[in-house]
């Protein structure tokens, strides 16, 4: 018997290293949130945008997939929370979660396209001119939300909010 690793196996493991899912904005932390969840699906329902999703590798909490659109903070998922896995205090930010552009950029590839700023209704995101090459994104931290639309529209999903 051979010590092959089938292909099924590979891939799996490669999925392993998934990421924590985003939660709704005010969430609890990560072990208060899944303890407090009852998972009725209250929040997605309230959701304006539709990026509250279920999460299918956390056993169906709630999560978010800025791929179907941006949070507009509008606290409609934190209404709709009985069970206090989503809770806003007074002059508290939603979260610390921030976008942040990775290599697969088309403008680190030397490719025109300024979508992520154009759709940046905070100003988050400039673009900085390099020496013989593309403008470049920079995210601005203090100025980004982690709203998440500059996430959807990004042809390359280079964008992630974390």
């Amino acid at each position: 018997m051979t010590d092959r690793v089938s292909r099924r196996d590979f891939l799996r493991a490669l999925g392993s290293t998934r990421k924590r899912p985003l939660r709704p904005p005010w969430a609890v932390d990560e072990e208060a949130f899944v303890e407090a969840c009852t998972r009725c699906g209250d929040c997605r329902t309230a959701c304006p945008t539709g990026i509250v999703v279920l999460d299918r590798d956390a056993n169906a909490y709630p999560a978010l997939d800025f791929h179907l659109g941006e949070c507009t903070f509008c606290t409609g998922c934190v209404s709709a929370c009985h069970s206090g896995a989503l809770r806003k205090q007074p002059k508290q930010a939603a979260w610390q979660l921030r976008a942040a552009v990775g290599q697969a950029c088309l403008a680190q590839h030397r490719v025109e396209c300024r979508i992520c700023g154009d759709l940046c209704l905070s100003g988050a995101i400039r673009f900085a001119s390099r020496a013989g090459g593309m403008a470049t994104p920079l995210v601005d931290a203090a100025r980004c939300t982690g709203c998440g639309a500059c996430v959807a529209p990004c042809p390359t999903r280079a964008i992630d909010v974390r």
